[in-house]
Order: C-alpha cells, then sequence, then structure tokens
C-alpha cells in the first residue's frame, strides 16, 4: 500500500502541467518535473547542478534570495511572480507557491507559468495612435458610447444609425464629435473599441480559439480580425491562445 502511493505520487509529480520542485536550502534543486525542464529548456541534470540563481533574471534576483529566506524562516510562500530565463534566452515569468518540509532544509514549490498573462497586462490597453483630445465632458460621452458598442459585441454589424439614434444624436453630429475627440471615423473607432474587448477576454482566458474570439468580439471573419489584431497590438491571436 505504502509503496502503491509512492508510485501515484511520483505520476502526479511528474505529469502535472504545473512546474514542481524540490530546493535544497543550499540554493540548488533536489528534484524537478519534467514542466520544469520543458519551460527553461534545460534538461534535469543541467537543472540539478546548477544554483537556482543562476536560472532567475538578474532583475529579480535579490527579490527571489529574500522570499527564498523568508520560507526558510518557516513562512509560507504565496503568489510571488518573478522571471526566470530560459536556454535559449527567452523570459518567463513564474507565479510561485512554496513551503519549507519542515526538518529536512528542504522547499516544495509550485509555480504557474503566467508569461502570457503578463504580455496581456504590458500590452497598451488601446492603440497608441489612438490621440484622445476630449474634454471631460466628451470622456464621459465617449464612456457611454464604449458601453453601447459593447452592448452590440455578439452582433457583427453596428449601423451607425443605431449608435446616433440611441446617443440621440444625428449621424453627421455622431461622425464629427468621435473625429474631433479621438482622430478616427466612426467606423474605426467601433473596431478598437472591440478589439479591446478581445484582449480583455484574452486577458481572463476567456477564449479558446480564434473563431471564438473573433466572433464574441464581433468579427465575422477570424482571418480579417486577427489580421487588424496584429496591426495594432503588433501580435497575432494564436500567440495568445
Amino acid at each position: 500500500m505504502f509503496m502503491d502511493d509512492l508510485y501515484n505520487l511520483e505520476i502526479f509529480f511528474e505529469s502535472s502541467p504545473d512546474l514542481l520542485c524540490v530546493a535544497g536550502f543550499d540554493g540548488y534543486f533536489k528534484k524537478v518535473n519534467r514542466a520544469v525542464s520543458k519551460v527553461l529548456e534545460y534538461t534535469m541534470e543541467e537543472l540539478l547542478s546548477r544554483p537556482i540563481n543562476s536560472f532567475v533574471h538578474p532583475e529579480d534576483l535579490q527579490k527571489t534570495i529574500n522570499s527564498r529566506e523568508n520560507v526558510k524562516s518557516g513562512n509560507t510562500l504565496r503568489h510571488f511572480d518573478n522571471r526566470y530565463l530560459t536556454k535559449s534566452g527567452t523570459v518567463v515569468w513564474l507565479s510561485w507557491t512554496s513551503v519549507q518540509i519542515e526538518g529536512k532544509q528542504l522547499i516544495f514549490g509550485v509555480a504557474k507559468d503566467i508569461t502570457l498573462r503578463k504580455r496581456l497586462q504590458e500590452m497598451p490597453p488601446a492603440p497608441q495612435n489612438l490621440k484622445v483630445q476630449a474634454s471631460n465632458v466628451d470622456q464621459a460621452w465617449l464612456s457611454k458610447l464604449d458601453e453601447l458598442i459593447r452592448s452590440y459585441s455578439g452582433h457583427f454589424d453596428i449601423r451607425l444609425s443605431t449608435l446616433s439614434e440611441e446617443m440621440a444624436i444625428s449621424e453627421r453630429q455622431l461622425f464629427r464629435r468621435i473625429k474631433t475627440a479621438v482622430g478616427v471615423t466612426p467606423n474605426r473607432y467601433i473596431r478598437l473599441v472591440r478589439l479591446r474587448l478581445a484582449m480583455e477576454g484574452l486577458s481572463s482566458g476567456k477564449y479558446r480559439t480564434l473563431a471564438e474570439a473573433s466572433f464574441a468580439s464581433g468579427f465575422k471573419t477570424p482571418g480579417y480580425f486577427n489580421k487588424i489584431f496584429k496591426e495594432v497590438y503588433g501580435s497575432g491571436i494564436s500567440e495568445f491562445i
């Protein structure tokens, strides 16, 4: 029975999609699972033979050392985010939960790869070329317009006549007011609001496929949606799903 439990534990350890490790107080990994090797691109032997600090991004090294000392003092570490460098030099963000294994001078750690989340958070909420020159009154009006456009997110076509009617102004006034406030046409502004909506969904993990993100954001053609998303944000949807 005991051996069966050990076997099952080993299977769990190796098959977990999360990064699992046991580290010593001496600053070396004692055991890591396959996910650690896959994400950091090092072999098991390389990971166990080098100090953990050698894998940590230099800018996050001191706070990582401080957090490790905190765990060694008996405190549980939760939601600690830091950067590691892969063998190819790519930066990956990991979010750690770590606890000391009492009396063994060992630390058990679980990390989730949050690189995608960080990349999405670092992206601008709106295109940089959208120059908002609106008064406080216009900002409030634009917020109302944004909410209205978002309410039609499941519709592929939003008629300007519909927006102007609900905003209680003529189509010509709608065009001029948007153009004056943000420097783009109403149709362009609608697309930008929908792209922001898509970005918010990607950040929360709401969408799993390109088509799902496209349709939910109001774009009929996934290929076109992916094209303009990349033009605005610099990366295609496929990189975030």
